[in-house]
């Protein structure tokens, strides 16, 4: 040990022989692995106990400086070096708690460190993100309340929400997979994850790959978010990540099915199809504007910053909502940041006090106050309960005439992964102007859009809707789709069983293109040639008999995918878990198994489990699609 010490002390003249042998020491006595190494999550705690004045961020910050040979594992001699990189920061002035805060990397400048800026070079390029301390603030909290208790990961919480402990924490996938599940519930079949304080890299990119692949099949734009950005803590893309799935969270509640009452919130000449259109922050505004119209009050929102920074309109909002708790008298107060205080001391007495801060109020954060309101919406949404039958009678028409949900949302889901612009919420309404399309096309058949014969300068005429949509109809004709009887005003008006038809075709084509890519001879794949090579692959995997088709009835046991699965990666099926698949629960705990080992394994699912027991073919070709695209790479 003492050639060592010498050695090490020569490396880092900051450091004496004799505190790299209390160092060396203190390691040794950590909980380490087989390969005498400490997991990086379990580096601050072992700081702490020989440099107890330091904070985690400090610490987070020294780390990032090394190049470590294991992942997420840290080694006698990088333990010593961390220590020496701490110290020397002593020396130079820049360390303590004061510069804690700065220890974000990269920051050159005390304007950088106030826009909370995070500078990354790589090679010859550079890139600037911001992160938002409010925001990492108030979304860990959201999380140590969410997952509080939790079997797997309880006891890792709470996570600190004033340091940058979040995005450490996030890297094995583990607490992003059981947030999407809080935020939507059996997204994930849990038992597919990987648990453990102690995950291979491999396994923490299984994990990754869960994570991913389930949030974009919730809606969450993960377009440029991969494993290895997850499992290197990237600040910027987990806490943009982070934000779409609480996001998704908490606008789920704002559903006509959930609230039927919502149909009170429908303006004079409006039809509930049209009021259905909007996005569910809209919704949100116009319940807001409803309270504060019952209220007698002269303002209305339009927005979640700007119009809610004066605390104004959440007073009244609160004190309509429930008036023997919150009163008025906020308004009274002219410091906006006292205002603030009193209005949420209001939201505090209805136990409504989350998200938000005086000062995100006063600054308007848009999306900390969104989750506000959405909480207010959830938590007390008063609206009259329905009586009249002719409300009644509408909102049962549209429920019962619903029966393209799940296909639309599938293909919404699909538009959305090709980074289409604008997002695409609702399908019927979000590709009347064929611009959507038309990119989904210039993306499936790179050059086949003339973009100079494109409307694109919204909002569009009618006229100019159709001009667009009649494109795409003849893209499709010249690309082989089947569109007898199909014209562009079919898709501006948005005919469901029309739009379908030619959003899966095009959804069909992508697949089966990318496959022929994929394939040694590059020709073009049929649906008997998938159907022929999921055989070839469950045959190796299971017991389960060929199908003979993607509508063929076994297919509902789920049993049948699982054993592809099973041919595809051998061991990764867990046959403990498989059940019968005789009832209707049985059949749907397999899909649901199969549906989380397909995410597993990397690849991008949008069908349900109902989608396989009631076997759609459509969304089970997808599915089979996707897992040879995967195999085949």
């Amino acid at each position: 040990m003492a050639n060592d010490s010498l050695w090490l002390a020569k490396k880092y003249p900051v450091l004496k022989p004799w505190d790299i042998d209390t160092l060396v020491q203190e390691f040794q006595r950590q909980d380490l692995d087989a390969n005498k190494g400490l997991p990086q999550r379990k580096l601050f705690d072992a700081v702490k106990l020989v440099e107890p004045q330091r904070e985690y961020d400090e610490v987070r910050n020294a780390l990032k400086k090394i190049s470590l040979s294991r992942p997420d594992m840290v080694d006698q001699d990088e333990f010593v070096e961390v220590i020496a990189i701490l110290r020397q920061g002593d020396k130079s002035g820049g360390s303590g708690v004061g510069n804690a805060a700065r220890a974000f990397e990269g920051i050159t400048s005390e304007r950088a460190y106030e826009r909370r800026t995070i500078l990354k070079s790589e090679q010859n390029t550079s890139s600037a993100h911001t992160i938002n301390e409010d925001e990492r603030e108030e979304f860990t909290n959201h999380i140590n309340l969410a997952l509080a208790g939790d079997s797997d990961i309880g006891y890792r919480l709470p996570i600190n929400p004033h340091t940058m402990q979040l995005f450490d924490e996030a890297r094995d996938g583990l607490i992003l997979s059981k947030l999407i599940n809080y935020s939507m519930p059996d997204t994930i079949d849990e038992r597919v994850l990987n648990r453990g304080k102690r995950l291979s890299p491999f396994q923490i990119t299984e994990n990754n790959n869960v994570a991913i692949n389930s949030a974009k099949a919730i809606g969450c734009s993960v377009v440029n978010i991969g494993s290895q950005d997850l499992a290197e803590g990237r600040e910027h893309l987990v806490l943009g990540l982070v934000w779409q799935i609480i996001k998704k969270g908490l606008l789920a509640n704002i559903n006509i099915k959930l609230h039927p009452e919502l149909y009170r919130l429908l303006e004079d000449g409006e039809t509930l199809e049209d009021f259905l259109k909007l996005p569910p922050d809209m919704i949100l505004l116009r319940w807001f504007n409803y309270h504060l119209a019952a209220a007698g009050w002269h303002r209305r929102v339009s927005n979640f910053s700007s119009d809610i920074k004066d605390s104004e309109n959440y007073t009244v909002l609160l004190s309509q909502l429930v008036p023997t708790e919150c009163t008025r008298a906020p308004l009274h107060e002219r410091d906006l940041g006292e205002r603030a205080e009193q209005m949420l001391q209001n939201a505090d007495r209805i136990g409504c006090r989350r998200y938000v801060s005086p000062k995100t109020v006063v600054n308007g954060n848009p999306k900390l106050n969104l989750a506000f309101v959405a909480h207010l919406f959830y938590t007390h949404p008063c609206l009259e309960p329905l009586e009249d039958t002719g409300e009644h009678a509408e909102l049962d028409d549209y429920l019962f005439h619903d029966q393209y949900d799940r296909e639309a949302r599938a293909f919404a889901l699909w538009l959305n992964s090709l980074n289409v612009d604008p997002f695409v919420n609702y399908l019927f309404e979000d590709i009347k102007d064929g611009i959507v399309l038309l990119q989904a096309f210039d993306t499936i058949f790179p050059g086949s859009v003339n973009w100079k014969k494109v409307n694109t300068r919204r909002p569009l005429m009618r006229f100019k809707q159709i001009e667009n949509t009649n494109m795409a109809v003849d893209l499709g004709q010249a690309h082989n789709f089947s569109l007898v009887g199909i014209q562009g005003a079919d898709l501006t008006d948005g005919v469901p069983t029309l739009v379908l038809a030619v959003v899966w075709q095009l959804m069909r084509a992508n697949i089966l293109q990318t496959l022929a890519s994929l394939s040694s001879h590059g020709q073009r794949v049929t649906d008997q040639d998938m159907v022929q090579w999921a055989n070839r692959v469950a045959q190796t995997g299971g017991q389960a008999q060929p199908i003979r088709s993607f509508s063929d009835p076994a297919l509902a046991s789920g049993r049948f995918l699982l054993d592809v699965l099973n041919g595809m990666k051998p061991g990764v099926v867990d046959p403990q878990l498989v059940t019968p698949g005789r009832s209707d629960e049985d059949m749907k705990q397999n899909a649901k198994y199969a549906i989380s080992i397909a995410r597993k394994l990397g690849a991008t699912i949008f069908l349900l489990p109902e989608d396989i027991v009631e076997v759609k073919p459509k969304m089970i070709l997808t599915f089979i699609g996707s897992l040879m695209a995967i195999h085949h790479t």
